[in-house]
């Protein structure tokens, strides 16, 4: 039976101010999964308060899309915008502090960063991570992962990564024809691992692109303090993301990232150690410490405790746990 005239558009809603919302949260949650439900609901929900609670003008929606736009468009297999975004609001931090499963007692997360890359290759222990032709004072790196109770975790896979001597990244520099300054350890018997790499130093995030600019109008800086990145797996622990951040860099209260914390602070101590640089066949270098010429090499060492893998938790799909 056909309709009349006007009897279909009899039934159409006026959405206004206040029921907009809640008719755009009922037709976007058809869908059978309760989690993308529950998730796509409240980012509706919390978008339009936003919207409401400061009066959202056009010129200024225009701006927020037209930036959105450009961050996808910066975006390469390379460089990850929209990570650096997450990142410099906070919102990559808060991520890992909801799900860090780390307890009293064992090694803080950190932020993954977006220059993670899963292309480094595995190296055996005493190995360096760095080309021949890399910049960078040489540093030994080493350590050992532990479990709660202090017993060594062998056969733990630590992958490590950092920037080189001139504060880049591999894929931020097209000298690097495949990775470098990366490497994947698996820990020895008794919970070790040990490598060469450099000294990393301060450096700026990417900042000619549109995360730049809104660092550029909150008036933040965005250099990072020197780091060096672990990502740590096993079969019966839980994954470890960290880093650990220089004591000495002037940067380590104003992380733009919100990576830094108190417990991953570490001294990379510059040591003259014959024997040791021996040992593990580091070249060392002069370089004036002070106001004297020096002989030597760094040195960062720091172990690191997991915690046994828990089950699953939970997710809210209706604001509880389920």
């Amino acid at each position: 039976m056909s309709l009349k005239t006007g009897e279909s558009s009899s039934n159409i809603e006026d959405l206004t101010i206040g029921n907009l919302t809640a008719h755009v949260i009922q037709m976007s949650t058809k869908g059978e999964d309760s989690r993308v439900k529950y998730l796509t609901a409240k980012l509706i929900q919390h978008l339009h308060d936003f919207v409401r609670d400061v009066e959202l003008q056009t010129d200024e929606w225009e701006v927020a899309w037209q930036f959105l736009t450009r961050i996808g468009q910066t975006c390469t297999p390379e460089r990850q915008e929209f990570v650096l975004l997450s990142d410099v609001l906070g919102v990559s931090a808060l991520v890992d502090a909801i799900n860090s499963k780390q307890t009293s007692g064992a090694t803080e997360s950190s932020v993954l960063g977006p220059f993670f890359s899963d292309t480094a290759k595995v190296f055996e222990n005493g190995e360096s991570i760095t080309s021949n032709s890399i910049a960078g004072e040489p540093m030994l790196i080493r350590g050992a992962v532990l479990d709660t109770a202090g017993k060594p975790i062998p056969r733990a896979l630590v992958d490590i990564w950092e920037t080189d001597g001139n504060g880049f990244y591999d894929m931020q520099d097209v000298e690097y024809n495949e990775p470098d300054c990366r490497g994947k350890f698996f820990t020895d018997t008794s919970g070790k691992f040990y490598l060469k790499g450099v000294k990393p130093v301060d450096y700026p995030i990417p900042n000619d692109g549109p995360v730049g600019e809104i660092l550029q109008l909150f008036n933040r800086d965005w250099y990072r303090p020197a780091h060096v990145h672990y990502m740590i797996m096993h079969p019966e622990y839980e994954k470890l993301v960290t880093a650990v951040y220089s004591r000495e860099s002037k940067y380590i209260i104003e992380d733009p990232v919100f990576g830094t914390k108190k417990s991953l602070v570490v001294d990379f101590v510059w040591t003259q150690d014959e024997a040791l640089a021996k040992t593990y066949g580091i070249s060392p270098i002069e370089r004036i410490m002070g106001s004297e010429k020096s002989r030597g090499f760094w040195l960062l060492e720091r172990d690191f405790v997991l915690v046994s893998k828990k089950s699953k938790g939970g997710r809210k799909i209706n604001d509880t746990v389920v």
